[in-house]
């Protein structure tokens, strides 16, 4: 059931559901694909998200009452979803100096180390939406024994490219910042680049892999990611 809410005076949440599920996801992306391609009188600006697509419009052009009859129409079309989306493979280091919390989510887990980099590195993660900080992917879903909490202490600076997990999902830090997610492992690779078109690499939609790299691999990565010479590998599919 879609469901209609006021954000303000400015802004209409569509809703498709209560739940981080994949199908509920893709409803979300073809409403905001079909909104931009074919945007109704007054909208100014969509963010989707897990289940839902925020949609900001000007008041002097539109209302939320019109605006609602407009989406509605648009809902449930494919048409629009013309952009192919991408299934990223990501290096990522796992080793003690960038995966602070790996050894304590394998003892919370009943699992060891080894487990926990195979578990996370050995499936595709969707990615839901891109928030909380300029291109922080949300990636879904892991694998059942790796669900945890988020920590009870977060920490007060993460570093760039920390790969981290909480409840179901994981995710990438693309800058500095506060965190309370667990931090198994870290990317060389950008995430964000505000010179960029677009500034964030990942888009929802995409695909994610992570492929194991050492210390040794994961420093010349780095180096040829700042040098602006080192393109992470990825396929299109189809959305």
């Amino acid at each position: 059931m879609v469901t209609f809410l006021p954000a303000g005076d400015t802004g209409l949440v569509v809703e498709f559901g209560d739940a981080i599920d994949p199908t509920i996801n893709e409803q979300v992306m073809d409403l905001d694909a079909a909104i931009r391609a074919e945007p109704p009188e007054g909208v100014v600006e969509t963010v989707p998200t897990f289940r839902s697509v925020l949609i900001h419009f000007d008041p002097l052009r539109t209302s939320a009452e019109s605006l609602s009859e407009s989406v509605r129409a648009l809902i449930g079309s494919r048409s629009a979803r013309t952009m192919k989306s991408r299934h990223w493979k990501v290096p990522v280091c796992y080793e003690a100096e960038h995966a602070p919390d790996l050894h304590d989510v394998a003892e919370r887990s009943g699992l060891t180390p080894d487990d926990v980099v195979a578990m996370h590195s050995g499936r595709a993660y969707r990615v839901y939406m891109i928030g909380f900080v300029p291109g922080y992917p949300y990636m879904g879903d892991l694998d059942e024994r790796l669900v945890l909490p988020r920590r009870e202490d977060p920490r007060t600076r993460v570093p760039v490219g920390a790969v981290a997990i909480a409840t179901s999902l994981t995710a990438i830090y693309p800058v500095e910042s506060p965190g309370g997610w667990h931090l198994i492992g870290a990317t060389p690779i950008r995430l964000f680049d505000p010179g960029d078109t677009p500034p964030a690499l990942f888009s929802p939609g995409d695909k994610v892999s992570f492929q194991p790299v050492d210390s040794r691999r994961f420093e010349r990565i780095r180096d040829e990611a700042a040098k602006g010479i080192y393109t992470p590998e990825y396929q299109e599919i189809a959305s």
